[in-house]
């Protein structure tokens, strides 16, 4: 249910190493005592086709975090902080990087197949 989107400038990450960053993200909020169920972590990263920070083209990274409702601030905060360490170890290089932390609404569905 979790799900975590990373919007990137095109020059802020190759695919392998938006992979690693996916991996590194699982990793570390899988290890976070308020993800009780890891395995349903949806990690997913989305180039910008076009972007502008202030008036120069400069690299970036935001991540969401789309949670159900019922954390209470503090731990959200915990978790943003956690997405920030990752990526500033996984993307050194991007100018900017920033986190989001967003309740899902209660009219959220999803369906999955059985395995």
């Amino acid at each position: 249910m979790p799900h975590v989107i990373v919007e990137h400038s095109p020059d802020a990450a190759s695919g392998a190493k938006l992979h690693a960053l996916c991996e590194a993200l699982f990793s570390a909020l899988a290890a976070h005592a308020s993800i009780t169920k890891p395995e349903t972590l949806k990690l997913r990263t989305q180039a910008a086709g076009a972007h502008l920070l202030g008036t120069r083209g400069q690299s970036f990274a935001h991540a969401t975090l789309r949670l159900l409702p019922g954390r209470d601030a503090d731990t959200k905060s915990d978790l943003a902080r956690v997405i920030l360490s990752v990526m500033e170890a996984q993307m050194p290089q991007v100018h900017s990087l920033s986190v989001d932390i967003a309740d899902l609404d209660a009219a959220y569905a999803k369906r999955v197949l059985p395995d």
